[in-house]
């Protein structure tokens, strides 16, 4: 199999040569340095032309650029970005309206990147833990999933199961037990505990690779959160917004979560923007000056987030999606590649699994792809995920597919 390494024109070095002196050293991106993008492609500094199948880990669900998305952008910036919630503003009373009639909820509390929002609804979920369900203080216990991703914050980081995300940036914060994902009998046991206060969940494990429970898992999930008194709690910033063929992963089993956690896309690839949303039995136990952000539901993101969620809808994105990620697949088992030991996906959040002598090989293979004109990352070695923009087309997909197949030969 060939080297791990590409030709790079003097120009892309140059841009990693100064991106490796002056910037930290916490990503391994691939040697591709970006400038443009449009819809489902996006281009690098020498010109050429990407299918983008990362999507910003699902941001950029509604296609790089969306005029739409851009015109709210460029219309609020020129008016209000920024008012801290020091005062009211327009913006955020509208959409404090929108949002939760769009999923159906009595409150929102916004903030910006997805970490926030998780930490947001840690908080929550242990204040209504203490006011209304009666447990002692600082005895609340979270239910978190084994190989898990939530974020890199310290509290979020101390349920890892990753050494990559916890190893020596101990110590770490008490009050999480971790539990097997999809196992309803690990569930059923931590839920005996009078002291749990809710289940942080990701419908489909996307860090992980896309890990997709079973069949009837979040319902049943949903059911004996219920049954205990505990909160279900929904990490959709990577699963929602139309990604897996639904608004939420949740809907695919009609799951409600008492509180739900959205990010990414909700931006539309944009800005930070992210939300918490419940009723207010669970929304009203935070009181003023308890929590908090500067930037938080600033008019700027609140316009960009309304015309986001609004494009979803009106250009049937979740529909879209289903069906593609279906093409997707069905092609991509078509292609019977013996490097391929298993394809996964629900919409157009997908994953394969790549099997060969070379520990390095699913890097390899993005390396390939990249050269034929396609970008995509590996997970955790040997996983890589397959998830372009939700407004890619059938003739695109095919195209992917026979980009795929030809990188593939690098590792026979």
């Amino acid at each position: 199999m060939p080297t791990t390494t590409t030709m790079l024109s003097d120009k892309t070095r140059y841009y990693l040569e100064l991106e490796e002196k002056h910037g930290a050293h916490n990503y391994h991106p691939l040697p591709v340095v970006l400038n443009r993008g449009q819809g489902v492609f996006v281009w690098d500094v020498d010109n050429k032309r990407y299918y983008d199948f990362l999507s910003g880990y699902s941001a950029v669900n509604q296609g790089h650029c969306h005029p739409a998305i851009i015109a709210a952008l460029t219309q609020q910036a020129q008016v209000l970005t920024l008012t801290s919630r020091a005062f009211h503003s327009e913006g955020l009373s509208e959409y404090t309206q929108f949002i939760t009639n769009y999923f159906g909820y009595d409150k929102v509390l916004p903030m910006n990147t997805g970490v926030e929002a998780v930490e947001t609804a840690i908080k929550l979920c242990r204040r209504w833990g203490y006011d209304v369900k009666g447990i002692p203080a600082n005895k609340a216990i979270i239910l978190v999933c084994a190989h898990n991703f939530h974020g890199r914050t310290s509290t979020v980081i101390s349920f890892s199961t990753d050494p990559s995300s916890y190893d020596r940036f101990g110590p770490f914060m008490p009050g999480f037990e971790v539990i097997s994902y999809n196992d309803l009998p690990a569930l059923a046991s931590a839920l005996q505990d009078p002291n749990v206060a809710g289940l942080l969940v990701e419908p489909i494990q996307g860090e992980a690779g896309v890990v997709i429970p079973d069949e009837g898992f979040l319902a049943a999930a949903k059911q004996y959160c219920e049954d205990a008194r505990v909160l279900f709690m929904a990490d959709e910033i990577q699963t929602g917004l139309c990604r897996t063929g639904r608004m939420l992963a949740c809907d695919h089993e009609n799951v409600r979560p008492d509180i739900l956690i959205i990010g990414k896309a909700l931006s539309g690839g944009t800005l930070p923007a992210s939300a918490v949303l419940a009723d207010d039995e669970i929304m009203l136990t935070i009181k003023p000056g308890e929590h908090g952000s500067t930037y938080g539901g600033n008019p700027l993101a609140c316009k960009v987030s309304i015309a986001a969620l609004t494009v979803l809808k009106e250009e049937r994105m979740a529909e879209n999606a289903l069906a593609m990620g279906e093409l997707f697949r069905q092609e991509l088992q078509a292609l019977q590649s013996p490097h391929i030991t298993t394809i996964r996906g629900k919409g157009l959040l997908n994953a394969i699994v790549i099997q060969h002598a070379n520990p390095e090989a699913a890097w390899a293979l993005c390396l390939a792809m990249k050269e034929e004109g396609l970008l995509a990352k590996p997970t955790h070695g040997d996983k890589i995920r397959l998830s372009p923009p939700l407004v890619i087309n059938r003739e695109q997909v095919y195209e992917s597919i026979s980009i795929i197949n030809r990188s593939l030969h690098i590792l026979d």
